[in-house]
Order: C-alpha cells, then sequence, then structure tokens
C-alpha cells in the first residue's frame, strides 16, 4: 500500500523538481572541491538542501527532512566561515547527498525512506560540534576472486569463499516467499534489532548475516550489482524503475504551436468553402487558383506545426550531462586517481526519449575513460603530463545528426595490443587480425567479452561495458567511432539523429512489395549488370571504385523467393559491413514514422509505416537481417533473368 495516498500527484513534482536540484548540488560540490571558498558555490547548495528539505516536509518525510537539515545547518557554518572546507568533511557531504538521492528512490516507490545511516549522522553531527574529519582512505578496485562480502559474518570456516559463503548462508525459504508472494516462514534467530521499521515493498531479506551494517539488511530486487567495498552509494547513477513521463516545454513553444493550429483552422475553413463554391458549379479557373494557393499554404502550414511539435519534445542534453562530474569524481577517488571532467555543448537539444536511452553508453564511456584511459598519478610523472588529468564530454550539432565525443588525455590505446587480446580471448582468429588496419583493431573493445583487463573487478573486467554501449547507441540509429593515439589519449565519437520519431527512409521495391531502408545506411544506388557481377570465395561480387563488394539479395535476407532479377543495387554500411543489397527497383526518400506491429515481430522488420497512396511500407532491420549469412551466387542471384 502506497505511504502516499491521494498525494501521488504532489509526490511526482517533487521527485522531478528535487532530482534535478541534486543533481546541481552534486556538480556544485564537485566545483566546491576546486574553490572551497567560493561563498555563491556554498550559498547555492544551502539554498539546495534548503529547498529540498522543504518540499519533503509536504511529503512528511521526517528522515528525508532531518538529513537535509543537518546538512543544510553545515553549509550555514560554511558559508559563515564558523567552519573549514577539508577533504574529510567533503567525503561526508558526499555520503550525505549519496543517500539523499537513495531516499528519493524509495520516495519513487511510493515508501516512506528509511532513517539514514547512524555513522553518517554521527559525522554530521561531529563536523557541526567543529571536530575534525578524517579522510576516508582509497577504495580498491579489487579482483573478484579476491573479494570478501563486509556483510559476512566471521566463521571458522575462514578458507571457505566469498561465492561459497554466501550461497550456503542464503535463506531459500526467505527467498522464495518473497518472489512468490507466499507467506513469509519464521526465522528461527530474530533480530529485530537489525530490520528497518518500514522496509521498501520490492526488498528481500540479505542472503547473509550482517555484523555492523544494518543498512545492507535489505536489497532492492532489480539491483543485481553490488557497490564494491568502500564505494559511496552514489558512485553508481541510481536508475528509476519507470522512464519520466513528464517534459519540461518553454510556453513560447506552446504558443507556436497553438498559433499554427488556429492557421490550420482558418485555411481548412477556406478550402471548405471553396470546395463548396465548386460543387455549385462555380468551375472558373479563378477558384481552381485559389483552392491550389489554399492547399500550398495547409501543406506549408502542417510541416511548420509538425516541425514545431518535434521541438516540443527536445531538451538540452545538459540535463544528462549533469549527472556525470560527481560519476567521474566518486570513480577517480575510489581508484586512487585526480580526475576532472570538463562539459561543453549542454544546451545542444536532443530528442528526451533519446536523451534517457543514452544515459546507460554515457555512463560506461565516463567510467572507462577514467579507468582504462587514465593512468595512474605515477605512470602520468613518468610521461610528463599535469597529476590532473582531463575527461572532456561535449555535444554539437551538425545539420540533422547530433554529435557526443568523450575524449582523454590518457594513455591511449594501442592496435597491436588489441589485436593480441582478442586473439588471446579467442575472439578472432591470428589470420583475422593480421588482416586489420589501427581503425578496425581499435574497434574490436566494442566485441562482446573483450576486455583489456586480466582481473575483474567491481569497476571493469568482465568485458561487456563497450558491446553495451554499441549496442544501446546502435537501437537510437547512431553510430560509434574511436580514434586513439598511445600516449595521447582517446576519443568515442557517437553520431545520432536529431529525434527517432520521424525516420529519413529510402524506399525500395521488391515483388512489388514497398520496403523502406533507414537513410542512414545508404551511400548510393548503382545500376546490377549481370556481365558485371563476379564470384569471389563463392560469393556474388561486384567492383565499385576498384573495391569489392558483396552482393545480399533482399530477396533471400528475408526469405523470399525472387519473381525476378534484380535491377538495382543499393549500396550501404550497416553492422560494420559494406555490400550492396540487390533490389527490384525504389521509389524515393521519404520521412515516416514508424509504428510497431502489434502483437508481432518478424525477424529483420522494425516497423510499418504508410506511403502517400496509402499501401504499407515495411520498415527493415538491416542489423537483424544481417545476421543471416547465406551466401548470393551470381546463379542463384539471376536465376530468374
Amino acid at each position: 500500500m502506497s505511504d502516499f495516498a491521494g498525494m501521488e500527484e504532489l509526490l511526482q513534482d517533487f521527485l522531478l523538481e528535487a532530482g534535478e536540484l541534486l543533481s546541481q548540488v552534486d556538480n556544485k560540490l564537485v566545483e566546491l572541491e576546486k574553490r572551497p571558498g567560493d561563498r555563491e558555490l556554498l550559498n547555492d547548495i544551502f539554498r539546495g538542501f534548503h529547498t529540498i528539505k522543504g518540499g519533503a516536509g509536504f511529503l512528511n518525510a521526517e528522515n528525508l527532512v532531518s538529513l537535509c537539515h543537518r546538512t543544510e545547518n553545515l553549509f550555514d557554518k560554511l558559508r559563515n566561515g564558523e567552519l573549514a572546507l577539508s577533504t574529510g568533511l567533503m567525503d561526508v557531504i558526499m555520503d550525505a547527498t549519496g543517500v539523499v538521492r537513495n531516499m528519493f528512490a524509495a520516495l519513487s516507490q511510493a515508501t516512506q525512506p528509511a532513517a539514514a545511516d547512524p555513522a553518517l549522522i554521527d559525522s554530521l553531527e561531529a563536523a557541526l560540534a567543529g571536530k575534525s574529519i578524517e579522510r576516508k582512505g582509497r577504495a580498491e578496485a579489487a579482483p573478484v576472486p579476491a573479494a570478501k562480502p563486509e556483510s559476512v559474518v566471521e566463521s571458522p570456516k575462514e578458507s571457505t569463499s566469498a561465492a561459497e559463503a554466501t550461497i550456503d548462508d542464503i535463506n531459500w525459504d526467505v527467498l522464495h516467499a518473497v518472489l512468490t508472494g507466499a507467506a513469509m516462514p519464521q526465522a528461527a534467530d530474530t533480530r529485530p534489532e537489525m530490520v528497518p521499521e518500514k522496509a521498501p515493498e520490492s526488498v528481500f531479506p540479505a542472503v547473509a548475516p550482517v555484523a555492523s551494517h544494518p543498512q545492507e539488511v535489505t536489497l532492492p530486487v532489480q539491483d543485481l550489482p553490488t557497490p564494491s567495498r568502500g564505494q559511496s552509494a552514489s558512485a553508481a547513477p541510481q536508475q528509476s524503475l519507470q522512464k519520466e513521463t513528464t517534459i519540461r516545454i518553454d510556453t513560447a513553444r506552446l504558443d507556436q504551436v497553438l498559433n499554427l493550429s488556429g492557421e490550420i483552422g482558418l485555411t481548412k475553413n477556406r478550402i471548405a468553402n471553396l470546395k463548396t463554391q465548386i460543387l455549385h458549379g462555380k468551375n472558373d479557373q479563378e477558384t481552381f487558383k485559389a483552392l491550389d494557393i489554399a492547399v500550398s499554404q495547409l501543406d506549408l502550414l502542417v510541416s511548420d506545426l509538425q516541425n514545431a511539435v518535434m521541438k516540443t519534445r527536445m531538451q538540452p542534453i545538459g540535463r544528462l550531462f549533469q549527472k556525470y562530474p560527481r560519476l567521474a569524481r566518486d570513480l577517480a577517488r575510489q581508484l586512487g586517481k585526480d580526475v576532472e571532467l570538463v562539459l561543453s555543448g549542454e544546451e545542444t537539444e536532443l530528442d528526451k526519449t533519446m536523451i534517457e536511452d543514452l544515459n546507460d553508453p554515457l555512463v560506461h564511456l565516463v567510467r572507462n575513460a577514467v579507468d582504462h584511459g587514465i593512468e595512474s598519478a605515477e605512470e602520468r610523472a613518468l610521461s610528463h603530463k599535469t597529476a590532473k588529468a582531463i575527461v572532456t564530454l561535449s555535444a554539437s550539432q551538425v545539420g540533422d545528426h547530433i554529435y557526443i565525443e568523450i575524449s582523454d588525455d590518457g594513455k591511449g590505446m594501442r592496435p597491436d595490443v588489441i589485436r593480441a587480446k582478442a586473439v588471446e580471448k579467442g575472439i578472432i582468429d591470428a589470420e583475422t587480425a593480421n588482416s586489420m588496419d589501427d581503425r578496425q583493431s581499435l574497434h574490436l573493445v566494442f566485441l562482446p567479452g573483450f576486455s583489456t583487463k586480466d582481473q575483474i573487478s567491481s569497476v571493469s573486467g568482465r568485458g561487456v561495458g563497450m558491446d553495451v554501449v554499441k549496442t544501446n547507441i546502435s537501437r537510437l540509429n547512431g553510430k560509434i567511432d574511436v580514434i586513439s593515439v598511445p600516449g595521447q589519449g582517446s576519443t568515442f565519437t557517437i553520431s545520432l539523429p536529431l529525434t527517432l520519431a520521424i525516420l529519413p527512409v529510402l524506399v525500395v521495391r521488391l515483388n512489388d512489395q514497398s520496403f523502406a531502408i533507414p537513410l542512414s545506411m545508404v551511400r548510393e544506388i548503382i545500376p546490377i549488370k549481370q556481365d558485371e557481377v563476379q564470384r569471389v570465395s563463392g560469393r556474388a561480387t561486384i567492383v565499385v571504385r576498384d573495391e569489392v563488394l558483396p552482393i545480399r539479395s533482399l530477396a533471400r535476407l528475408i526469405g523470399w523467393e525472387a519473381k525476378q532479377a534484380p535491377a538495382f543495387g543499393v549500396l550501404m554500411h550497416a553492422a560494420d559491413t559494406t555490400f550492396i543489397m540487390a533490389v527490384d527497383g525504389f521509389v524515393g526518400r521519404d520521412d515516416v514514422v514508424i509504428k510497431p506491429l502489434s502483437d508481432i515481430k518478424p525477424k529483420g522488420i522494425a516497423g510499418a509505416t504508410l506511403s502517400g497512396d496509402g499501401s504499407i511500407v515495411l520498415v527493415l532491420d538491416m542489423e537483424a537481417l544481417l545476421e543471416n549469412n547465406t551466401a548470393d551466387t551470381p546463379m542463384n542471384l539471376f536465376a530468374r533473368a
């Protein structure tokens, strides 16, 4: 049952505004570390906690109010010069903001947040009393085989591995009861002092007894990754279980939509009036000319309205970027590095749905830059580099595409080392590795299972991060590229369309059916002549500007029988492959709105749309289609010739 019955709308408004406010506070805290005496920053952070506290008070979230009140008092003393900001004090403040964010996560589940860790409260009280706060030690990103869960009670079986101890200590009856909704079995040894008074509905008891950390008794079912030892609660970004369904729009944009709607209404009335005149026999040239002008005006207004509506979905990408300075700061502290994340182009606008889907890839890339890209302080000194490393996250718009760059001034990547590691892990064979150029070698980092780390840590080593990045970017019809100079650093560049709501496509024909191909993959259209098709390694190929390219028949890709020999080829680049797709003909370029197919998902079909004449056009998912490796030979390609 919700703890906020009747207050759902107020709760959602609070979470939206307070979440943005806390992200701004996080960024200002990172800046405050560089300029501890900046009174303007101290005042801004003070007001941020004060505003969050006020909103939490309306919701009767007493634990959140209490924590914000103590932090607010701390900043009041800092800005009045009664306290001096130290590294240890900054660690306590960062921990407090992390707990506040965790409390927001509890509120998003419509449950009152549990009280903050007493140790954190004691640290805040000690700081308020003027006592010195010691700096935390650096948390090591220890390899998994050597890691021991802190929450496991010491037992005589010290030789038992961490994984074995955890599995042996699981209360399977309790876990099964929580997951299935059955009655909770009574434990033989209950520990009331270790159970929160009001636990969230989506938690289950910890799989191991807890020694000295009551806050670790419960874990969210959805939070499969576990923070590393010593890692602050905010080091990993908190993800809400549901995407935001609200959006902030400049009223000027809504006014534009309203004005265009009114003009369309007037033009519609004009067309209706002209239609009536024509039906009553007024068929003179002046009337038809007026009708033609009105229809042209309506077409222009509808296009303007479409663009105006699309702009209402556009949001500054800075709202996403503002999460990452804190992420980079916490990870750098954990790894013992001095790293500054520099942001630029925050005002660049992108479709809101794409901004949400970009979060995971950018988290991986920022963490990758700090962990893999930046050297240790000792290595930077030997390379005569500054002690502070710089990671830059920037965004810009070029035409109808957005470019996002993540660059670092670290050690860079060596293509020969990447090739050797890929061969060692069995991802590619030695023959393939020897045929690769440097650019292709760098792109090996995006393959599943690839990692340059020999040991798995809480930060990296599993070989899934960059694979996830490329997969998610591809889902957004985007591309990712990487360039690297050994000893100087690396740059990852993401290219994305402005919006996914409208997709530019090339419409082609096969067996009297229209298919749409994303225009971003199309390079050119060429005629296919039978005498120009050659057989190379059993495959049909054609030479385009001295480059031998394979021919893939659209009919074979989708499993249809061709009724005629292909007449045209579409030179495409998809799934890191350049090839010629053979089709019967083409209609031309179009901008379409993709509609998903209800209850069915044919392989290779991303959705459907309607053409100008009302016929159905299937939109192709080229990456799924290219999973079919069946070779086309000149014989079967022209079997119907």
